[in-house]
């Protein structure tokens, strides 16, 4: 709990770099430290919060008397559930609500001064880059995913954009057994797009194949002599009877 001792942040780097510390410090509570915090959160004393501090430490403390109070506080009571569940759920569930104060206290600050729109995005961006408190106290830790297929601007990927309805595809190979059986938003049937343009056949297993981003035809890789590490270099994929047809004009 602080009386604002610290420099209060008034930019996106210094509201950053405030979050940094007091994560820094909510995250060695609950992982080098958790044997001093586990004590400190005795069922038998009042509500108690915990309280990551700018500068890489915490403490565990009753909330602030003021109302409203200077900033969000903290989830309050974490030590009445102590003994109550398993030690790693208890502790699971005091990273989750200190995950969500943290985002509290960042966009407090950013609606304090004013941030807009481009500037609370990139405070975002920069927090989400960081794993979360959960994900590094529960030892989930996701690794971020491939973007490399994202940089292709006209590409296509059947399964990922049927899926997500997003209205630009994402990547124009796939590697999977079937195309989604969900419908195209023009009412257009799968069942057509379920088979290779060139040879009739199904989509199998493991199988690479590409989209004509002329006539919207699916190929296989192999019928149309495309692999997949050809594919994520063509920016506009036009299939065989497209590139003759173009030809004849």
């Amino acid at each position: 709990m602080e009386g604002i001792p610290h420099p209060i942040p008034r930019t996106v780097e210094e509201v950053y770099n405030d979050f940094k510390g007091r994560r820094s410090g909510l995250i060695k509570a609950l992982t080098t430290d958790v044997c001093k915090f586990y004590q400190q959160c005795d069922p038998e004393k009042e509500n108690l919060c915990l309280y990551g501090l700018p500068n890489e430490t915490w403490e565990v403390n009753m909330p602030v008397e003021e109302v409203p109070p200077e900033l969000p506080e903290p989830a309050l009571g974490i030590n009445f559930a102590r003994d109550g569940m398993q030690e790693k759920d208890w502790l699971s569930l005091v990273a989750v609500h200190s995950d969500s104060w943290l985002l509290a206290v960042a966009f407090y600050f950013g609606a304090r001064f004013g941030f807009g729109k481009n500037e609370r995005k990139r405070l975002f961006q920069m927090i989400n880059d960081l794993p979360t408190i959960f994900e590094v106290v529960t030892g989930n830790v996701k690794q971020p995913k491939d973007q490399s297929a994202n940089h292709n601007g006209n590409s296509k990927s059947k399964s990922s954009v049927k899926a997500s309805r997003q209205p630009e595809p994402q990547s124009k190979i796939v590697k999977m057994s079937q195309p989604s059986k969900d419908e195209d938003e023009s009412g257009e049937d799968d069942e057509q797009g379920a088979t290779c343009g060139a040879c009739g056949d199904n989509y199998g297993t493991d199988e690479f194949w590409i989209c004509c981003d002329i006539c919207e035809r699916w190929f296989h890789g192999k019928c149309v002599k495309i692999t997949p590490a050809k594919a994520e270099h063509i920016k506009q994929y036009k299939c065989p009877s497209c590139t003759s047809k173009r030809a004849r004009v």
